[in-house]
């Protein structure tokens, strides 16, 4: 009998030992919130991070056995990765059988100086060439590796550090690329089932590759503080007491009560209580 490829055993793992943990959710959210149509073109964006590679993996997997007819290209754009984390993401890529397209950006060198926010500008110039290299590529979606965890933690940051209640939504239309969506297919799986795959088949990828953090990228320690970890470590001590407190938390922007809400903005419209409220009377009466 013939020996089973690396790509061969991460794929039966994923139909058996972690179906109900990760493709199980995964194709929860593709049938919830519509994710992948007939004739779609998607450009799966690769970062060389456990989500983006693990999603790129369960997308290949779908192809092959969809009633939906859809193309894929597994794009990786490189900002400047030094040899090490090109490496590795060309080797994981090769182990997995993800035939992946690269191509080359100067991000790095643009926002190595930037002194406030160079996260943030790194991250809005990253989608904006995914989008282009996309587009170029006659896809019509990019296709992200955020998951369940992303969405909460984003939930809650906006409320303690944005002074907002603003979600991570699963799908949206590109703004400045016509006719281009962004979706995230990993929308329903939690970090720790993908954790656990990576560990269970001693996978060893990208945390972040940028200039800031090059010396943890290739080890398994976690980067600088920030908001983000912060509201991370909050959430776990939450669970200590409220062990749902993240599903209640994913409940909750499904389950938005609009009447109780004293601002709200739509389509780039602000609309403040008391307009709310006149409405709401006039209807009334």
């Amino acid at each position: 009998m013939k020996e089973m490829t690396k790509a061969q055993i991460v794929e039966r793992s994923l139909f058996k030992k972690f179906r109900k943990d990760i493709w199980t959710k995964f194709v929860l959210a593709l049938k919830r919130y519509n994710l992948v149509e007939d004739e779609d073109k998607i450009a799966v964006c690769i970062s060389g991070g456990k989500d983006s590679m693990l999603l790129a993996k369960l997308m290949q997997m779908l192809q092959k056995i969809s009633e939906v007819k859809f193309e894929l290209v597994f794009l990786c754009m490189d900002p400047g990765y030094n040899k090490e984390n090109r490496d590795r993401i060309e080797k994981n890529a090769a182990l997995l059988e993800i035939p992946i397209e690269f191509f080359e950006t100067d991000i790095f060198d643009s926002v190595v100086n930037v002194e406030k926010s160079p996260c943030y500008l790194c991250a809005r110039m990253r989608r904006g060439h995914l989008y282009s290299e996309a587009q170029k590529r006659g896809c019509n979606k990019i296709a992200l590796g955020h998951h369940f965890c992303d969405v909460i933690e984003t939930t809650v940051m906006g409320m303690l550090y944005g002074a907002q209640i603003q979600a991570m939504p699963p799908k949206l239309c590109s703004k400045n690329f016509e006719g281009m969506q962004l979706i995230r297919p990993l929308y329903c799986v939690h970090e720790d089932g993908i954790i656990a795959w990576k560990n269970y088949h001693q996978l060893k990828f990208l945390q972040c590759a940028c200039r800031f953090t090059e010396q943890c990228a290739l080890s398994e320690d976690e980067i600088s503080p920030s908001a983000r970890v912060e509201v991370r470590n909050l959430i776990k001590s939450l669970k200590e007491k409220i062990p749902e407190v993240e599903a209640h938390i994913f409940k909750s922007i499904h389950n938005v009560q609009l009447d109780t809400l004293l601002g709200v903005k739509y389509q780039d419209e602000d609309f403040d209580f008391n307009a709310l409220f006149e409405a709401k009377e006039k209807k009334r009466k």
